[in-house]
């Protein structure tokens, strides 16, 4: 993977990857909230994707990230909390094992910080409450086969 950023004007910049382009404009959102938007993003497209593979549909599905970083430099992130929301037509057991294949196996973006960043998770699924600030079993990673995905681009 390769990005290039080339600076525009002010604090504008651009993104250019291999098939795209994009304009960062930090006074708008800063590099931190691009990296938190490409984290809970990794996840949602796991989510779409396990649902597929399973014959499933997801719809309504929200993904809220609320971060705890140091006060001081470097300010960091330190917690992670992801409160997942969405509809399916699948069962409560299998929704939630999305949510967690995601997050211990397939999201790139996780998976790159979880070792030094405390990450936790809520699912609300169908409108009910089905798991409440559980943590990653996370470490170094526990394999959690789910079978074969399209998963977040990398």
């Amino acid at each position: 993977m390769k990005v290039t950023i080339t600076h525009k004007e002010d604090m504008k910049f651009e993104a250019k990857t291999a098939n795209s382009s994009f304009t960062i404009n930090v006074p708008e959102v800063s590099p931190l909230e691009y990296f938190l938007a490409g984290i809970i993003t990794c996840s949602a497209t796991d989510i779409v994707s396990l649902s597929k593979n399973q014959n499933k549909t997801v719809s309504n599905l929200v993904i809220e990230g609320d971060v705890v970083r140091n006060i001081d430099f470097p300010k960091k992130f330190n917690e992670l909390f992801l409160n997942f929301s969405f509809d399916s037509d699948a069962d409560d057991t299998m929704a939630a094992r999305w949510v967690m294949a995601s997050l211990e196996t397939y999201c790139s973006t996780i998976n790159t910080i979880r070792d030094s960043v405390r990450i936790s998770y809520s699912i609300t699924h169908n409108s009910k409450l089905i798991r409440e600030n559980e943590n990653m079993i996370s470490g170094s990673g526990v394999k959690i086969d789910m079978g074969e995905i399209e998963a977040c681009p990398s």
